[in-house]
Formats: C-alpha cells, sequence, structure tokens
C-alpha cells in the first residue's frame, strides 16, 4: 500500500545525532538554517541575554534567533506574538531566512486550496526563491501545484521544485518524485519516480523526506512497480524495516524466498553499507 506523508511547516527545534556524511550534499541554504537551529539549542541565560540585546538594536539575525526561540519556546515561555513579530522584523530589512519563514508562516496548516492571505505567502516566498533559498523554492513549488496562491500552475511548480531539487533538499525531490508517480503534472513514470526517491534518500537518516522515500521505493518493489532487481527490493525493504519501531524483516524476507543465497548475501552487505553512509545528521 502506497503512502502520503503530507509535508508541515514548522519553526520547533529539531533534533539530530552524531554520524559520519551521507552522499548527496544538502543546500547550503538549509545547511545555514540547521545550524542555526543546532546553537540555539545549546544557547545558554548569558547568550539569552547577548541575543536579547543585539536582537533590541535591529540585529536581523539576531531578530530571526529570537523569533525562533520564542516560537520553540525552550528557553523562554513560548510567545507566537513575539515570534511573528521579530521574524517579520528581521525579513523586512532583508534576511533571507527569515523572509523564507515569513512565507511558510502563511501557509501553515493548510493542506489544500487558497490560505487566506495567499498574495503575501507568494510574495515572500518567491523573493526568498529568487535569491536560491532552497526551502522557499520548495514552497512555491508545493503552492502552485496546491493551489496555495489562488491558481494551479504546474510549469511554475516544476520550475520551482526542480531547482530546489537540483540543490539536493530531500523534501522537493520528494515531492518530485510523488508528481512523476501520480502522473500529476508530468507523464507519469515510475521509473523517474525511482530516480529522485533514491536522489531524496541519499542524505542523512534523520533529515526530513528521507524516510518517506526510502518507504516509497520499497513499496514501488514490494508491489512490483520496480522489477528486475530482487537484491535492490530486499536492500530497501530492509533499510526500511530496521528503521522502524520495533524493527521488522518480514518485507524482507519474503522476497528473500525467491533469492539466492549469493543474492541475499550482497543485498544484505549493500544494506549495512547503505546505513552506515547515511546515519543520523552530526551536529
Amino acid at each position: 500500500m502506497k503512502t502520503r506523508r503530507p509535508l508541515t511547516v514548522a519553526i520547533a527545534i529539531l533534533l539530530f545525532s552524531i554520524s559520519l556524511s551521507a552522499q548527496e550534499p544538502l543546500p547550503a541554504s538549509y545547511l545555514e538554517k540547521l545550524a542555526t537551529v543546532d546553537r540555539l539549542q545549546k544557547l545558554t541565560s548569558a547568550d539569552l541575554a547577548s541575543l536579547t540585546s543585539r536582537s533590541q538594536l535591529g540585529a536581523p539575525e539576531a531578530q530571526y534567533q529570537m523569533a525562533l526561540v520564542y516560537g520553540a519556546g525552550r528557553i523562554v515561555p513560548r510567545d507566537e506574538g513575539a515570534s511573528h513579530r521579530l521574524m517579520m522584523a528581521s525579513a523586512e530589512q532583508g534576511y533571507l531566512p527569515a523572509k523564507t519563514m515569513i512565507g511558510c508562516w502563511y501557509l501553515n496548516n493548510h493542506t489544500a486550496g487558497p490560505v487566506p492571505n495567499y498574495a503575501d505567502a507568494e510574495r515572500w516566498l518567491r523573493d526568498a526563491a529568487t535569491q536560491a533559498d532552497a526551502e522557499a523554492q520548495l514552497w512555491l513549488g508545493l503552492g502552485y501545484d496546491r493551489e496555495y496562491f489562488g491558481r494551479i500552475d504546474y510549469e511554475e511548480s516544476l520550475e520551482w521544485l526542480r531547482k530546489s531539487a537540483a540543490q539536493g533538499l530531500p523534501d522537493a525531490q520528494f515531492a518530485l518524485a510523488q508528481m512523476y508517480e501520480d502522473g500529476h503534472g508530468v507523464p507519469r513514470s515510475d521509473e523517474r519516480a525511482a530516480y529522485w526517491y533514491r536522489r531524496a534518500a541519499d542524505h542523512f537518516s534523520d533529515v526530513s523526506g528521507v524516510f518517506q522515500a526510502e518507504t516509497q521505493l520499497a513499496y514501488m518493489y514490494r508491489d512490483g512497480r520496480l522489477t528486475g532487481n530482487k537484491v535492490e527490493a530486499f536492500k530497501w525493504l530492509a533499510i526500511v524495516g530496521a528503521a522502524v519501531d520495533p524493527p521488522t524483516d518480514e518485507d524482507a524476507n519474503e522476497v528473500s524466498q525467491s533469492m539466492t543465497q549469493a543474492q541475499v548475501a550482497e543485498a544484505r552487505h549493500e544494506v549495512d553499507e547503505w546505513i552506515a553512509h547515511h546515519p543520523p545528521r552530526p551536529k
């Protein structure tokens, strides 16, 4: 059975573990955001005082970081109003990550149809997307596909999703794969879908979009939509099975019944190699 997991907009602080490097690099803008989030996780009272002071003096980067702090409510009481005011102040000074976040806020909690302030959402996201922010490109592309901006425009959607995916953002690569798998705005192609799912999967294991891509690849092999390579089928089913809680090898073992011992050994080796080279992201 195929599952679809909706992408969500959030500013919650993310948790990651230490590990080796993945294969495909993440976009520079996305890495910068993750690094900021990592620093804010370690924020001390003294750090907060300094950050607050710089924010009050109008430093846009400090305003952005304080907006994240208030939004997460980790050291200070959660205050969505203060978070929004500071994020907007930062965005209005031209700070790129804040522009993307403001645009995403207008999309928050919407899954279909126009958002209430779609002109503002489109304006902020396009501004950031034209400055090569990969997440802004992602949400601009999704917005045109899902009618967030008052209209459906597959040409615009594909343009921005492809730009984001080309930078290496897993969520954008996953979104493109879904479009090809469903024939949504593009000719249906399981092969093209699998290509983008593989690229989305080829990142740190805990980055958004990666597990979803691994799961869809496993389902495509299990359901017979990708054929001719039982080693690959076993590999993706085993990778997904190892990642769920509790782990399961049921689907992989079922495939192994029609494989030779040499094929099973090869597949298990590939699984071990994949997991070793796609661990959680280091802080």
